[in-house]
């Protein structure tokens, strides 16, 4: 025996009939309506509808699952979620608007029974379609990052197949033909959240530069920026400038550093340069650098430096190798001469720096020169010292052997 909901809803819906291209005719204009979402995005949902209308039907298990599916479907296609829920919603009331008994009837109450049923299951549609469309949007994001890294890391390591990287680069926008530079943001204090530091740049990233193509990812705990070099003169700050200003927003890392590569063309190039801000960030560290932005120009001279580092090592070796002798070790006496180069060879502003009496320092380049042989005082031997000082921080002495540098 059917219900009286049912037999309400009967009366508003009227005889279902075998003719559906009224049905056909509500799905064409829903999908104009919603900007030309395609029509197959409905499935049987229209019919669920009509069904509702006039049986008062609740849709089962397996409908809302088919639903789902079309929410996945949806975002597949790359259609926007909110052009989806546009659809069903539009598809709903031209439906209701077009039902026979609805357009026609007087019976108030057998008309606002059937809303109600076909409002539960436009309720009940649209979230199963929501929550299709957002896990596979979810899915689609896991996919991409992990395309993402691995792109990144073989761009990194620079002995992938060209060919193959090129058509991989293609959906991220990257122009292997063009030349890229690379940064590396480095942070100092303890992060614990990396990935949300890596979405901050991003979207920073968008609105610094518009339209041009970045990747962001992170390697070894930092974080790399892949980007075409007409980024790095956007306006009037570099792109290291861009990245340090918005990591030093946030409340973990800080303080940053930034160092670049320079821009090279081609796949390899992006290694080049990964491998230039790479080797720029352990010099900065081992050299005490406070400067939070570091351009590959400004390494050049370390560069030469390390370039033959059996001479190097012997200029430490020869120069300054004796400062080991001192009480307490060679560190204090570098330090010295480190801060006595830094401050233009002026005793006293060193004095300040390190905080220290202008008698102290005074001693101690003393007793660097007559550890030595080398006064830092003196002009004639002063590049000589300045050089070995550099050349033991770029190869880490007193703290590694220099034997194995030659």
């Amino acid at each position: 025996m059917i219900s009286d909901t049912r037999r309400a809803c009967a009366a508003a819906a009227g005889p279902s009939g075998d003719d559906d291209a009224w049905v056909a005719e509500v799905a064409r204009k829903a999908s104009r309506g919603a900007g030309g979402v395609p029509v197959e995005l409905l499935g049987d949902y229209l019919p669920m509808l009509a069904d509702a209308a006039r049986t008062g039907r609740e849709p089962g298990r397996a409908d809302l699952e088919a639903v789902g599916l079309l929410g996945r479907r949806a975002a597949e296609l790359g259609v926007s979620a909110g052009n989806a829920v546009q659809l069903y919603l539009s598809a709903a009331w031209r439906l209701w608007r077009e039902l026979p008994r609805v357009r026609h009837g007087t019976d108030g109450e057998a008309v606002g029974v059937a809303a109600e049923a076909v409002l539960r299951v436009v309720d009940r549609a649209v979230a199963s379609l929501a929550e299709g469309y957002t896990a596979a949007r979810r899915d689609m994001v896991r996919r991409e990052e992990t395309q993402r890294r691995e792109l990144i890391e073989d761009l990194l390591r620079g002995d992938g197949d060209v060919g193959a990287l090129m058509a991989r680069a293609e959906p991220f926008g990257l122009d292997m033909a063009q030349p890229h530079q690379v940064a590396l943001a480095a942070p100092s204090g303890r992060l614990a959240d990396l990935q949300s530091a890596i979405s901050s740049l991003e979207r920073a990233a968008v609105q610094w530069l518009g339209d041009r193509d970045i990747l962001v990812a992170s390697k070894d705990g930092f974080i790399v920026v892949v980007a075409p070099v007409e980024a790095g003169r956007a306006g009037s700050r570099s792109l290291g400038d861009l990245i340090h200003a918005e990591m030093s927003r946030l409340r973990q890392g800080g303080p940053w550093r930034v160092t670049l590569g320079r821009p090279y063309p081609g796949s390899y190039g992006i290694a080049r340069s990964y491998e230039e801000a790479r080797d720029g960030l352990m010099m900065a560290v081992r050299l005490r650098l406070d400067t939070p932005v570091i351009h590959p120009e400004e390494l050049l001279i370390y560069r030469v430096l390390l370039r033959d580092q059996p001479a190097i090592a012997d200029l430490v070796q020869t120069v300054v190798s004796p400062l080991a002798r001192a009480r307490g070790g060679a560190e204090p006496l570098l330090a010295t001469l480190d801060a006595y180069f830094a401050a233009g060879n002026v005793v006293t502003e060193t004095a300040r720096r390190m905080h220290l009496s202008v008698r102290a320092v005074s001693y101690r380049l003393s007793r660097i020169a007559n550890l030595t042989g080398y006064d830092p005082t003196d002009p004639a031997h002063r590049f000589t010292v300045h050089a070995a000082v550099l050349g033991a921080r770029l190869l880490g002495w007193p703290q590694q052997d220099l034997a194995t540098s030659r």
